[in-house]
């Protein structure tokens, strides 16, 4: 079976392990994805599935997108990712995949766009220490020099500065599975996830595992 799914962060809690102790999970809501598309290797050069997660109104789509969702006869949806598979996979158009497939999971890597944190200075986005607070230090938050005036003579790319901060596509890696529950399309994983509550992630079994 395949293991890779679209899914939605729902928010952090505790449950008791084994011993009784408590240990701090994100709650995902993992599919259920609908196959809406299978990539084939002698067609397309590769083989993927594309899934769509969450129903969306037809009058909020383009018509290529709308005749996509109509040739594999599946509900419009909101979000379409693609997940590479091996060619042996018994996967079709139309079936319709949930949490499940992590039953057997031990580990997983969760990609998501992680929060915003609009224009922020080198404290905050890199952790500088910043000037000194007494004795003539007038630049507690501030970077210090970023150049000399003779040799090089100019700023290095990359330079680390003031900037925006967040808002990009960030991967956790092997995150263990506390618990599957299918009946409800939840996964619990161990440690924080990156996005807001709310946010789409992309669930996929760990490459590494431990």
């Amino acid at each position: 079976m395949m293991k890779g799914l679209i899914g939605k962060k729902l928010g952090m809690t505790s449950v008791y392990d084994e011993s009784g102790a408590a240990v701090p999970v994100t709650v995902i809501e993992a599919g259920p994805c609908v196959v809406v598309q299978r990539r084939e290797n002698d067609k397309d050069g590769y083989t993927a599935v594309q899934l769509g997660f969450e129903d969306q109104k037809e009058q909020r789509l383009n018509k290529p997108d709308l005749g996509q969702f109509k040739k594999a006869g599946v509900d419009a949806k909101r979000v379409l990712k693609e997940f590479h598979i091996d060619d042996s996979a018994e996967v079709a158009v139309g079936d319709v995949l949930n949490a499940s497939a992590f039953e057997e999971v031990n580990y997983v890597d969760i990609v998501a766009t992680g929060k915003g944190r609009g224009f922020q200075g080198v404290v905050k986005r890199y952790g500088f220490g910043g000037g000194r607070a007494s004795h003539g230090g007038g630049w507690t938050r501030r970077p210090g020099s970023i150049g000399m005036c003779e040799f090089p003579g100019r700023v290095f790319k990359g330079k680390k500065m003031p900037g925006q901060m967040g808002d990009k596509r960030v991967t956790t890696q092997n995150l263990k599975i506390i618990q599957v529950r299918p009946e409800e399309n939840l996964i619990l994983v161990k440690g924080s996830v990156p996005g807001a509550n709310g946010g789409i992630v992309v669930i996929k079994e760990a490459l590494k595992k431990k």
